[in-house]
């Protein structure tokens, strides 16, 4: 590892992979997803095994992550729901420290509306940028920068572009294999996370010894479930383990409400034969393996180029992905595939080297990334933050006081088609749930739903709700009151560590716990 100038701020590469499950880095011991680059990465770094995002799908999770504030702080409960322009952010906080922080791919960021002209056309789409961020490279789902770069390679676009992800039906092995093993139209060199690097490349090349802030956004592991080849056959399907589920949509709908109107949603996306949920699995660990060669090609010329010695690099994710589990797809509910995720740090300085090759054992949260990524450039964390910075670990120590749980939350509302509404019988805001989660127990509580409670030591894959069980009852009240005293604890606060009086503001910062 180079050494870096220790005058001058650190660069920052800043990478999100859309829908990484935190159990798929081979540093983990997965028994089929292959991550060569970010188990190099973790060695160099630290690596957060129980690390969660706090919100799905995308934008609300990225609001918390962006912001350090859980949902019920941020209130970008979905994609679309205006993300309140009140908060600061990661971007906002690094422009304020002198640095440009530049995107590249997208932050699923919803304007907030009274911000900008009736007539704005940033109100007609959820992909706008987060504020703060300079946008070089805007990639939301349209993906018009890579059909461009396709084209000056000789790629003839079709009329509906995304139709280059259709696999080729008559792909060698494709009626076997089922409907995700066939490759794409595009070659392994030519995907989005290709472009996506390279432009990256080309603009920290450009940059001289000035430091810079480069977010990364990588659309990929994200659907659809489609990679070029070699990828497509890396993973062999018998190699795949099976879901986490009961044996039939119809007994896994039984367990809950909730759960029941999500198998309906998904009947029609859901993989039913074994063959093909295992297929899916083999496609979406290949889809990873693409994305960390890319990722591989990027470290490898910062370490050429010799900025790799002042460069902190973060890696992590948006959500995760259930791939099969409970017989869903996507991101949803209180399972843990959908919220745990990989978070690796890596701060090249000396005074990180005792937590170096160190994976940390506590509970993380997608909160903690801003506040950790301010504290490490020497900023002061917003007082709105819910997250805590996370150096002490870089630094090969145990923080004084840490969380013993974690938690997440998820609004299934819809304002324009209203269908968990009327299906469930809910009003808009009854539409969510919250989740605690320790070592031991899981407890999950809706607003106007019944709750759950799972034993994580007899039942680690969740398929026993407990929540109804008398021999549980002290415990489940238990975990729904320690439930209610993390909310309490977990107010928005902006204002309310302040007083006014004859000498002006007096003003009381300190940790949540």
């Amino acid at each position: 590892m180079a050494a870096g100038s220790a005058d001058r701020k650190p660069n920052v590469l800043f990478i999100t992979a859309d829908q990484w499950r935190g159990d798929c880095l081979s540093i983990l011991g997965h028994p089929a997803v292959e991550t060569p680059a970010l188990d190099a990465l973790a060695a160099e770094g630290v690596l957060f095994r129980k690390h969660y995002a706090q919100a799905v799908p995308c934008g609300p999770s990225r609001a918390s992550l962006y912001t350090g504030l859980y949902l019920h702080n941020h209130r970008s409960c979905i994609n679309g729901t205006p993300l309140d322009a009140r908060h600061t952010n990661i971007a906002l906080e690094a422009r304020a420290l002198g640095y440009d922080p530049v995107l590249f791919g997208y932050t699923d960021t919803s304007v907030d509306p009274r911000t900008v002209a009736a007539d704005d056309p940033a109100l007609t789409t959820y992909e706008g940028v987060l504020p703060g961020f300079r946008a070089v490279v805007d990639l939301p789902d349209h993906h018009g920068p890579w059909y461009e770069w396709l084209a000056l390679k000789g790629y003839v676009i079709p009329r509906n572009p995304k139709d280059l992800h259709r696999p080729d039906a008559d792909y060698p092995g494709a009626a076997e294999r089922g409907p995700t093993f066939a490759p794409p139209r595009y070659k392994a060199e030519h995907t989005e996370t290709a472009f996506l690097t390279e432009e990256v490349m080309r603009y920290i090349g450009d940059q001289g010894d000035a430091p810079w802030f480069v977010h990364a956004s990588y659309i990929r592991p994200h659907p659809p479930y489609v990679v070029p080849e070699p990828y497509n056959a890396m993973v062999d399907p018998a190699d795949v383990p099976m879901p986490a589920r009961l044996p039939s949509p119809e007994q896994q709908a039984a367990q809950h409400p909730w759960l029941a109107w999500a198998l309906r949603q998904d009947s029609a996306r859901a993989p039913d034969s074994d063959r093909d949920v295992r297929q899916l699995r083999a496609t979406y660990y290949g889809m990873m393996r693409e994305v960390d060669d890319q990722l591989g090609r990027l470290f490898a010329w910062l370490k050429e180029t010799g900025r790799d010695g002042n460069t902190l690099i973060v890696f992590c994710s948006d959500h995760g992905e259930l791939a099969g589990d409970y017989w869903l797809k996507g991101k949803r509910g209180w399972f843990d595939g959908a919220f745990n995720i990989p978070l690796i740090i890596r701060d090249p300085r000396p005074a990180y080297d005792a937590g170096r090759g160190v994976i940390v054992d506590r509970f993380s949260e997608n909160i903690d990334v801003t506040p950790t990524l301010l504290d490490l450039l020497g900023g002061e964390v917003p007082v709105q933050c819910d997250g805590k910075a996370l150096t002490p670990f870089l630094e090969g120590r145990e923080p004084r006081t840490w969380r013993d749980t974690v938690h997440w939350q998820m609004d299934f509302r819809h304002p324009a088609d209203r269908d968990a509404e009327t299906v469930l019988g809910l009003t808009q805001d009854q539409c969510a749930l919250s989740v605690i989660r320790d070592d031991r127990y899981k407890y999950v509580h809706f607003t106007a739903l019944p709750p759950l409670f799972f034993d994580l030591q007899d039942d680690p894959q969740q398929l026993k709700n407990l929540a109804g069980d008398p021999a549980h009852t002290a415990t489940v009240l238990e975990y729904a009151q320690k439930m209610l005293s993390w909310r309490m604890n977990h107010e928005e606060r902006i204002l309310t560590g302040m007083m006014l009086g004859p000498g002006g503001v007096t003003e009381a910062r300190e940790a949540r716990y």
